[in-house]
């Protein structure tokens, strides 16, 4: 297995691409886009859900070859047939959903692919070496006998940055690389990424997150409907600059208006449940929702979010309390049972829990619903009348995909996460959970679906809304719960408490000392 990054290797210092061009059947991805990252800098790649982002990087990596346009490395100009060319050539990518093997340890992870000096036999002791010295040499703790399965998500991270290290990799894409970490993780990255580009590595920064933008990346490019609309230095340049860069508008926050308390919805006594490591998770948490309320549950990842959404929904069986909708014990009420009740679900991973990648949009958004009288002639299915209401459906909550039998997988983050949110709704719904449901989701998008939460919230739904993005709860919550280590420390109305207070108690101070 060669050691790929030698230091006698020479290492890219600069990559262009230039009047990048790239049509598909019916849409033109990217027309004449110009951009470039050099050593030492971290270069923003900003755009809305379809914009041309990934289909661009996906051709500096050989996913795709332009149609049109030049891609030069160091000045020299190259042609990409394969992911393998672009790794040859010094370029990396890490991709918002890890290409790692749960079962393999790091060593065996970072060794996939490459050949050995000594076949049939492996170098892994070479390549255990050399992961150590990459992870003193760039602050990158990992170990590297541990096996996947047993890392963190920022642990996982390091190991795609490793990898791509390993490979002498001058360029490196990161592709959404803070949508599942937690902020203390987000930090660590970025103390990384400043070490790793101060050794000389480039960086391309994809996300929407644009106030880590602002805090780690030198020049930003903004992408809107396939065409460069700009690139900037980030010095100088505000939040609203770059909104209106990829939106072509302003974005203003939405006003959340006071209302009329409703009856108790729902109400959430004594909850305790398990976690996945046969530890207690939830250790008695109290709650109630009234109809027409928001009730934002704030907290750093890991403190009972996620597990309390699974028992609120049935995918978690609860060891203690009580869990009642509209006065009805719904406990250890199976999950249609649940639904047919009058509750709904925006889940946090929503390709894991909210589709099936290789349906389509028609099939997705009927999942639950296909079997519902409105859908059926006897024992067969009703296409004609589902493929009317897909298109209603589609064409409503401004979903964009080329047809409704496009596989979900090839839609964007936003228009997915669309498409779960019409399902959801339009089953009119007594209680709905909305979990991180605007994670990994443009400006564009994340407007609109704030819109459609608080229309539902207007109509009498109870909402539970669980983020990790301390400035949306507390932009649409009426009220707001904070969690630690598995309990409400405090619920405050969403006026009562600064962001410091908050803060305070999302580290486990309480209310009382936090609200002094």
């Amino acid at each position: 297995m060669s050691n790929s990054s030698s230091p006698a290797q020479a290492r890219i210092t600069s990559v262009e691409m230039r009047n990048i061009v790239k049509r598909f059947p019916g849409v033109l991805a990217n027309y004449n886009v110009n951009f470039d990252v050099k050593a030492g800098e971290v270069h923003a790649l900003l755009g809305e859900n379809g914009a041309g982002k990934s289909t661009l990087m996906r051709q500096l990596y050989g996913l795709y070859k332009p149609d049109e346009g030049q891609i030069l490395v160091d000045g020299k100009e190259l042609v990409f047939n394969s992911p393998a060319d672009a790794i040859r050539s010094g370029i990396g990518m890490i991709h918002q959903h890890f290409m790692l093997v749960p079962t393999l340890t790091v060593t065996e992870n970072v060794a996939l692919g490459l050949s050995s000096t000594r076949e049939p036999m492996l170098d892994l002791d070479l390549v255990e070496k050399r992961v150590l010295e990459l992870s003193k040499l760039y602050g990158l703790k990992v170990d590297p006998t541990a096996y996947i399965w047993q890392l963190s998500v920022g642990e996982q991270q390091r190991v795609e940055i490793i990898k791509a290290l390993y490979r002498n990799a001058g360029i490196i894409i990161l592709d959404e690389p803070t949508a599942v970490l937690t902020p203390q993780e987000v930090n660590d990255l970025f103390a990384i990424l400043k070490k790793i580009t101060a050794q000389g590595h480039g960086f391309i920064f994809i996300s929407h997150k644009l106030h880590e933008v602002m805090a780690i990346c030198d020049r930003v490019t903004v992408l809107r409907d396939g065409q460069m609309i700009g690139t900037r230095s980030t010095e100088g340049i505000t939040r609203d600059d770059l909104v209106k860069m990829m939106v072509g508008r302003d974005v203003k926050p939405l006003p959340l208006q006071d209302h009329p308390e409703g009856e108790v919805r729902i109400k959430v006594a004594g909850l305790r449940a398990m976690g996945d490591r046969d530890a207690e998770t939830l250790r008695g948490v109290d709650l109630e929702i009234r109809s027409g309320e928001i009730l934002g549950i704030a907290g750093v990842s890991g403190n009972g979010q996620r597990e309390l959404a699974q028992c609120l929904t049935g995918l978690r069986r609860a060891s203690a309390g009580t869990i009642l909708l509209d006065g009805e014990d719904i406990t250890h009420m199976p999950l249609l049972q649940r639904m047919s009740a009058g509750q709904a679900y925006i889940p946090e991973e929503r390709m894991q829990d909210g589709a099936i990648r290789e349906f389509s949009v028609q099939e997705n958004l009927f999942l639950r619903d296909h079997s519902a009288p409105e859908n059926t002639h006897g024992i067969f299915l009703n296409f004609k009348r589902m493929e009317q209401r897909t298109r209603e459906v589609v064409k409503e909550y401004s979903v964009k995909t080329p047809t409704i039998e496009t596989p979900i997988k090839n839609l964007s983050g936003g228009n997915i996460q669309k498409l779960i949110l019409a399902r959801e709704l339009s089953r009119q719904p007594k209680f709905l959970i909305a979990a991180q449901p605007t994670r990994g989701v443009d400006i564009g998008a994340t407007e609109y679906i704030h819109q459609k939460l608080l229309e539902q919230r207007d109509s009498g739904t109870a909402i539970l809304l669980i983020s990790e993005d301390l400035d949306e709860t507390r932009s649409l919550s009426d009220r707001i719960a904070v969690m630690f280590e598995g309990k409400i420390v405090g619920i405050v109305k969403r006026n009562q408490a600064t962001v410091e207070q908050i803060g305070l108690m999302m580290a486990g101070v309480s209310m009382a000392e936090a609200m002094k």
